[in-house]
């Protein structure tokens, strides 16, 4: 009669070898597990270097007056220092890569903010600045040399000032057109804007019983041809504005007009590689080798 023959051993490992291995399943399940953990944590090395940023942009210097006639209620219903303030603010936040400083003026010139990329310290200190602080005046020669002052070590192939007044020169001990020679003389281009007309503006004169502004008509003097001398002999253009549109379409204007050029800023950047993609992949193949050994007969190995 014909024998049953039962192999002793499954085909492939030795019995002894398969029983010392009925952990895997379970330990690649788990550190599949472990590895998807570790990436949703978000894992990335930190690496320091030094780089240097190449970017294209202008170098402007924005000089604003604060003179009291600034004051006239002609940009109704708001003041013309308070439209120009918003004004320039919308302007610093659309631009991008342009260095821009800020000089102030009435009967003295001062710089308010060097030439900056932080736009918003440069917005803070616009912010800050107010009629009746500096002694009255309209210095607009020594407002010029100062601004030439913020540029005069600047790069960049393109630097611009930018003119705002609304009066003419009475004050200050540099003429306007020398400040002028001198801006042209280092490539300067000065743009003008004056903002209002001249004649008689409504003036703020103070409060009535219920806290309203009053107003009376005032004179204010304008040489719109001396800042249009100032423009021409620098290459720039003027610019008049009588209201919140024509100021925004001035400014724009000027922008429009300006050559790109090369400001280069080195620093140190701190570089992050994200590491958290890494780890999914490595996971699923985990997971789904246990898997598969869990149908095997790996899983039925005492």
């Amino acid at each position: 009669m014909p024998r049953l023959v039962v192999p002793a051993a499954p085909i492939g490992l030795p019995v002894s070898r398969w029983a010392r291995l009925w952990w895997l399943p379970g330990g690649l399940s788990i550190a599949a597990l472990a590895l998807t953990a570790v990436g949703l944590s978000g894992p990335r090395l930190r690496t320091s270097r030094r780089i240097d940023l190449s970017v294209q942009g202008i170098d402007i210097v924005v000089a604003l007056d604060l003179s009291t006639s600034m004051l006239a209620a002609d940009f109704r219903p708001k003041d013309r220092i308070s439209v120009a303030k918003e004004v320039l603010k919308s302007f610093i936040s659309s631009r991008q890569n342009d260095r821009i400083g800020l000089v102030v003026f009435a009967g003295e010139a001062y710089t308010q903010c060097p030439l900056t990329l932080d736009y918003r310290v440069l917005e803070e200190l616009l912010d800050q600045v107010k009629t009746g602080v500096i002694v009255d005046g309209t210095a607009i020669g020594n407002a010029l040399a100062t601004a030439v002052n913020r540029l005069r070590e600047s790069d960049a192939k393109s630097k611009v000032i930018i003119l705002l007044t609304d009066g003419d020169n009475n004050a200050g001990n540099l003429s306007p057109l020398q400040a002028a020679q001198i801006a042209k003389d280092l490539g300067i281009k000065v743009f003008t804007i004056l903002i209002g007309k001249g004649g008689r503006v409504p003036y703020p004169t103070g409060t009535d019983l219920f806290g309203r502004m009053l107003y009376e008509q005032v004179e204010i003097d304008v040489n719109p041809e001396l800042l249009q001398q100032i423009a021409r002999s620098t290459g720039g253009a003027a610019y008049q504005a009588t209201d919140r549109e024509s100021l925004e379409r001035g400014l724009s204007q000027v922008l429009d007009s300006l050559e790109k050029s090369k400001i280069y800023e080195a620093g140190g950047s701190a570089q992050y590689d994200e590491w958290y993609g890494r780890m999914f992949l490595p996971a699923a193949l985990l997971g789904m080798f246990g898997l598969a050994l869990r149908t095997t007969r790996l899983s039925g190995t005492p």
